[in-house]
């Protein structure tokens, strides 16, 4: 397993970071995780998982920590992550990051880097509103999409400081083009762990 790219990307909501982690897990060969999405084909399926989950995200809030780690376990130990995996959405706090590091040292694993998208929250707003718009998504409006900042910046803001300290965190620049944000990642990784 030591060739696996284990990658996660984080930002706050809206940062672009479902997009970029498109391109990057094809740029890898890996599966590209997202909680959000594991989420929303629950709630589209009405499965009890996914109207627990309406609830909460109704609400503006997170889903609970035991849930998220269960889901992302399960999922990474699927065979097409052997190669490695893209996280998007987790984790979101220093309790996951605990429940991850301990997931992945079962295989003799670690994170290789953290890929930090940074952007304005007036910038990040405009986009999900549009994006809500576009979508139809009833659970994007201005309220919630600011409480989800204060959420990502109260909560999730910390876990910068921990992946700093461990000398995996890589910061990019999450506003411009699709494409100028991907080759501004791409040059970032490449030169934080040499592919």
């Amino acid at each position: 397993m030591s060739n696996a790219t284990r990658l996660l990307i984080v930002g706050p909501p809206g940062a672009g970071k479902g997009t970029q982690a498109t391109m990057l897990a094809e740029r890898y060969g890996v599966p590209a995780i997202s909680t959000g999405d594991i989420f929303r084909a629950n709630i589209t399926g009405g499965t009890p998982l996914g109207l627990q989950v309406q609830e909460i995200i109704n609400a503006g809030e997170l889903v609970p920590d035991e849930l998220t780690d269960t889901i992302v376990a399960d999922r990474i130990a699927q065979d097409d992550a052997t190669p490695g995996f893209l996280l998007d959405g987790y984790p979101r706090n220093v309790s996951q990051v605990q429940a991850l590091d301990a997931e992945l040292a079962k295989s003799g694993a670690s994170l290789d880097a953290v890929v930090l998208l940074e952007a304005d929250t007036d910038e990040v707003v405009a986009r999900l509103l549009k994006r809500a718009e576009e979508q139809g998504r009833a659970d994007d409006t201005e309220e919630v999409i600011r409480h989800r900042q204060t959420v990502y910046t109260e909560q999730t803001a910390p876990l910068i400081e921990l992946f700093e300290e461990r000398g995996i965190l890589v910061r990019v620049d999450g506003l411009g083009g699709i494409d100028e944000v991907a080759e501004r990642i791409s040059a970032a990784l490449t030169a934080k762990i040499g592919r």
